[in-house]
């Protein structure tokens, strides 16, 4: 019985090695270094842009109001159209101050007839000083008397020019060019100084950029634009509430003197065209896109371009103690390099410090790179590349939402 055992025995031996050895042998052989995309850190003329939140304003406002107390005959404007300076608005009750005008004239030509008569008098008695029948108290009296009357002729004058103003205020003409309100009162009520505002008018092109700076943000932008320029150093750029880039630029023109001690902000200004978009012919009547009082992103650039490190924002990692990126040493093993990041956008990441131009940065294929791994690198993906490219100037490059501040290559700023 044993004898036969030991071929059985070997019989198991022999299959258990025969499948230790399929197993080793269908066991996958240790994988390579992970193939890894790099980019090279080079210098690129960056835009440096911050981002604030402002309002429209326009540049001149008239709260239109009644001058004197009359009944509302006509209103001559369409409410929100565009007029002209000049424009009649309103047309009052004219009899009322017609009469009073007339009342007032005729006024003057009595005294200027008295006037006259007492000339003649004064004149006589002067002529009379050199007979033995005149006296300097005739003469003296009727001399009174002539000035007295040329005074009241003046004063009548007066009169005659209030009660011509007067009749003036009963047509409300637009003092500027702009776009007219609605009316607060309709034809056949009886407006008068104390009626209020009747309509508003607001100027249309240029517009006003208002925008809180703090007082952090206004010391960087000092120290970094005062030797450039001043306020001649950056443009206004301004994104709508739709998210597109308006097509004009405009300038900074006023830094308010006085910082707002609630906020800790002091307001900035600026003056940027608002031109009509299509022939007002066609659309009846101008249509614009900056309307007085509306909401956008103020985005403040520098005219002329600096040169900062850059990389993808894609290479960019961040934990507890800040950002980072891998680059690839010239063993080909990543090395973590903490870096400082200057003004970014969402494709472009501006580094101060720690990177050198020509250091290879790891772009792609982060998930699978350790500290001192080896990688085998290989150039960025062509979407990589042609990102890069297209913030470089060739395409739009829109600024990181999330941060005050922004910055893109100079190049196409819509």
């Amino acid at each position: 019985m044993l004898l036969a055992r030991v071929p059985i025995i070997l019989l198991t031996a022999g299959a258990i090695a025969v499948g230790a050895t399929a197993a080793i042998q269908a066991q996958p052989a240790a994988s390579g270094p992970p193939a890894v995309g790099v980019v090279e850190a080079t210098k690129r003329p960056i835009t440096e842009t911050n981002e604030f939140l402002g309002r429209i304003q326009a540049v001149n406002r008239v709260n239109v109001v009644a001058r004197v107390t009359a009944f509302l005959e006509k209103r001559l404007f369409e409410e929100g159209a565009e007029i002209k300076k000049g424009d009649e608005l309103y047309h009052l009750e004219r009899g009322p101050f017609e009469a009073d005008l007339a009342s007032k004239k005729a006024q003057v030509a009595q005294l200027q007839a008295t006037l006259e008569n007492a000339k003649l008098t004064t004149e006589r008695a002067r002529i009379l000083l050199t007979g033995p029948a005149g006296q300097q108290s005739t003469y003296d009296a009727a001399l009174a008397n002539q000035r007295s009357l040329e005074a009241q002729v003046q004063a009548a004058e007066a009169q005659v020019q209030s009660s011509q103003i007067n009749l003036d205020y009963t047509e409300i003409r637009s003092p500027i060019d702009g776009k007219i309100g609605r009316t607060a009162v309709t034809e056949g009520n009886v407006v008068s100084p104390g009626s209020g505002v009747l309509t508003t008018i607001v100027s249309q092109d240029p517009m006003y950029v208002i925008f809180p700076v703090s007082v952090r943000q206004g010391l960087e932008l000092r120290d970094r634009y005062a030797t450039r320029g001043g306020l001649n150093a950056v443009v206004i750029k301004l994104r709508l509430t739709d998210g597109h880039i308006y097509d004009q630029t405009g300038k900074l023109d006023f830094v308010d003197n006085t910082i707002a001690q609630s906020t800790d902000t002091f307001t900035v200004r600026g003056a940027i065209p608002n031109p009509t978009l299509h022939d007002p012919s066609v659309t009846g009547g101008p249509v614009r896109q900056l309307t007085d009082g509306e909401f956008v992103t103020v985005l403040l650039e520098g005219v002329q371009p600096v040169e900062v490190l850059a990389i993808p924002r894609s290479a960019v990692l961040s934990d507890q103690q800040g950002d980072y990126v891998f680059v690839v040493r010239p063993d080909n093993k990543a090395e973590q390099r903490r870096i400082q990041l200057g003004q970014s956008t969402t494709t472009i990441a501006s580094v101060l410090t720690g990177l050198a131009p020509g250091d290879k940065v790891i772009v792609e294929g982060l998930q699978r790179v350790r500290p001192d791994q080896p990688v085998s690198p290989g150039p960025a993906s062509a979407l990589i590349l042609s990102s890069m490219k297209a913030a470089a100037g060739d395409g739009p490059a829109q600024s990181d939402g999330s941060a005050a501040d922004a910055t893109k290559p100079a190049g196409n700023g819509k």
